[in-house]
């Protein structure tokens, strides 16, 4: 029930998404009177959905605790379906913090993960790049950094099907001693890890939309400003050509002539190809689509998330904790012991 055009947009995207995953079902949760009016339209999404009635919706406005409170919501019994094992993961296009906030408090971070992170794939100039975290955490220890690198890791493998995708550490120098002592420190701690082949080691803001590394790490405050600020120039660049080409009858007669390549740039950059940011670090599947996207767009983050499910994200996760041996610093936190980070 959330988004801007929900829930229509909603079920014209499990109308494409039920096309490209035949053997997929979907437990859609929302006003089931609505629902099954919109449904009766769309075979295809018909055929593999179930409804689960939900009283009430979460607005766009409503603030993470009011949220909390409603337990009754579309939102909230869709991440509940989740934590019960009814259903392997959960898309929303509805209020972010909200999602963040309860899927963080009913399924609970994986053992071993300190903090969830905010993930979402971005273009650049050699194909595809994943990013993390994009506004989940904005301050970060080196643990948390560390663990942003494992999960940033098995995200691009999952999801872009990179067998080793190489990890770059996000820092205002590309030297060894530039940064402060928190990028430094989990920097030495992946270069000695398992995945220290594929650590490229630090990056400048310029390297992401290079496409220097697969992965970008960073903290959520960092991420969540090169994010938007990507996402303003991108805006930008849009408005600027469409002056230029509109400006005169020479300018329009060269559009034209353009307008192939044009159209290829914006296939390429096209949004909706992008949709469905991932919280990672849960115990179950949570994407995040925009609330502005259209059907082709919210197809896409169900995309992500079948991607997650098929491959067993979490599980290749904990595996690779395990290689490092968090799984074991968080038994020994639990224990009371208060032991640094160290690769084993």
């Amino acid at each position: 029930m959330g988004g801007d055009h929900a829930p229509a947009m909603v079920i014209d995207g499990l109308e494409i998404a039920a096309e490209r995953h035949p053997h997929a079902r979907f437990l859609l949760v929302g006003n089931e009177q609505v629902l099954t009016a919109l449904l009766s339209t769309r075979r295809r999404a018909r055929a593999a959905c179930t409804i689960l009635h939900a009283a009430e919706a979460i607005s766009a406005d409503m603030k993470p605790t009011q949220a909390l409170r409603s337990r009754a919501s579309s939102m909230r019994l869709a991440i509940d379906a989740v934590a019960k094992g009814d259903a392997a993961g959960v898309v929303s296009a509805g209020n972010t913090g909200a999602l963040l906030t309860l899927s963080k408090i009913v399924l609970k971070a994986l053992p071993g993960i300190d903090r969830p992170a905010m993930a979402a794939i971005g273009p650049s100039a050699r194909g595809d790049v994943v990013m993390l975290d994009l506004g989940a955490n904005v301050q970060c220890d080196v643990r948390n950094l560390v663990e942003f690198a494992v999960m940033g890791d098995v995200f691009a493998r999952c999801v872009l099907g990179l067998p080793a995708p190489t990890i770059g550490l996000l820092n205002v120098g590309s030297e060894e001693l530039k940064g402060d002592d928190t990028v430094r420190q989990a920097a030495e701690i992946l270069r000695a890890s398992h995945i220290g082949p594929q650590f490229h080691g630090f990056v400048e803001g310029h390297d992401i939309a290079a496409g220097t590394t697969d992965v970008i790490v960073t903290d959520g405050f960092t991420g969540n400003v090169a994010l938007k600020t990507a996402e303003g120039a991108l805006k930008l660049i849009g408005g600027m050509l469409r002056e230029v080409f509109k400006r005169n009858f020479f300018t329009k007669m060269a559009y034209l002539l353009a307008k192939p390549g044009l159209d290829r740039l914006r296939e390429w950059l096209d949004p909706r190809r992008y949709n469905g940011a991932v919280m990672v670090g849960l115990n179950g599947v949570v994407v995040k689509s925009h609330g502005g996207t259209d059907a082709q767009g919210f197809a896409h983050a169900v995309d992500v998330a079948m991607d997650m499910v098929v491959h067993r994200f979490n599980d290749l996760i904990r595996d690779d904790l395990a290689r490092l041996g968090l799984d074991k610093r968080t038994a020994r936190e639990k224990n009371g012991a208060t032991a640094g980070l160290a690769p084993v």
